[in-house]
């Protein structure tokens, strides 16, 4: 209020408020969620032993996953005397808190899937070796693209330029490697990280196409081709 939002109203202040006291008790329930039920799975001796050592997993990462949103959090209440900058939260910890929870809603969707959905057991041809390495690597790039989308919302970089595909008049930006050292541009400069978001973006997306082009020429079953067909179709969307 003092550095920015002068005339904000009790109004306006109460409905950020709701919102973020919804979201730390929404948290609270997810981890309930969680541990209640893992606590009586394991009394009444349902888990086995591998499965006792993913749900220890899973009630740690949502254990982290909250001291990571306090930690966040707290970033954007530090005062800075030195800086005239609008009050905001680290990038960095926003980035670790998104990372943090799409590695705990991916590990508890593969967990679940595994143990309501067999296996196929399919012979291990050179095709299908390298269809699931790419897929691998086209996670690992969905993941990085995501994370890049921590950095543009963290320094609200989407403001800086609101056209495409080039990024004002021009296609590679004058300012884009105004900061020294140079590697500081990557996570602290607007400019440069909203560039890479785009670049990430069309990166996933091409490879998302050449995976489902590529899937096309091989035969799997329904519930695996469905699969990379939602996937093309969500990439689209996004």
């Amino acid at each position: 209020f003092n550095s920015l939002n002068h005339d904000m109203t009790l109004p306006e202040f109460k409905f950020i408020w709701y919102m973020e006291y919804s979201h730390r008790m929404w948290g609270r329930v997810v981890g309930l969620a969680y541990i209640l039920p893992a606590a009586y799975f394991w009394r009444r001796g349902w888990l086995t032993r591998p499965l006792k050592g993913c749900v220890l997993a899973l009630c740690g990462l949502v254990c982290f996953q909250g001291l990571l949103g306090w930690y966040m959090v707290k970033s954007g209440l530090e005062e800075k005397p030195d800086s005239y900058d609008i009050p905001r939260v680290s990038q960095y910890r926003l980035a670790a808190h998104l990372g943090s929870a799409l590695v705990l809603y991916s590990a508890s969707l593969w967990t679940g899937l595994s143990l309501l959905l067999p296996r196929h057991k399919l012979p291990e041809t050179q095709q299908l070796l390298r269809l699931r390495q790419y897929a691998h690597g086209t996670t690992a790039l969905i993941f990085l693209t995501a994370l890049s989308g921590a950095f543009v919302a963290g320094l609200d970089a989407g403001l800086v330029y609101n056209s495409f595909p080039k990024m004002g008049e021009r296609w590679i930006p004058d300012d884009l490697l105004a900061f020294s050292p140079m590697l500081r541009n990557i996570f602290e400069n607007p400019t440069t990280v909203q560039f890479d978001h785009r670049i990430l973006g069309i990166a996933s997306v091409t490879a998302v196409t050449a995976l489902y082009l590529f899937s096309r020429k091989i035969p799997l079953p329904r519930r695996t081709r469905m699969a990379v067909t939602s996937l093309l179709a969500v990439a689209c969307m996004q």
